[in-house]
């Protein structure tokens, strides 16, 4: 093989590399892939609000829908609900009080 040979190699390589990197990028700009209705941001009707790591197995995460957040630990032996139908409308008002006084 000669060195035009290796060159041509490289170059198809390097081209369906960022041809399969792009696809992947346009299914996660898009949604695509992941199960769900592509929807756009402001119509989205689930969103996760926050994810706290507590160690290297457990993380606590705070999940909105329709104006409710739930509370959610999850552990490598499953998922438990530790609060749910927080009214987000009600946390906002109280954080905005307190910081006024």
């Amino acid at each position: 093989m000669t060195l035009a040979d290796y060159l041509k190699f490289l170059f198809a390589l390097i081209f369906v590399l960022s041809l399969m990197g792009g696809l992947a990028y346009l299914m996660k700009r898009y949604g695509i892939g992941q199960g769900g209705r592509l929807v756009s941001s402001k119509k989205r009707r689930l969103k996760i609000i926050e994810i706290l790591p507590i160690d290297a197995k457990h993380k606590a995460v705070l999940i909105a829908r329709d104006n409710k957040e739930h509370l959610v630990l999850l552990t490598p032996n499953g998922d438990t609900v530790v609060e749910t139908d927080i009214d987000s409308e009600t946390i906002d008002s109280r954080s905005i009080n307190n910081d006024t006084k």
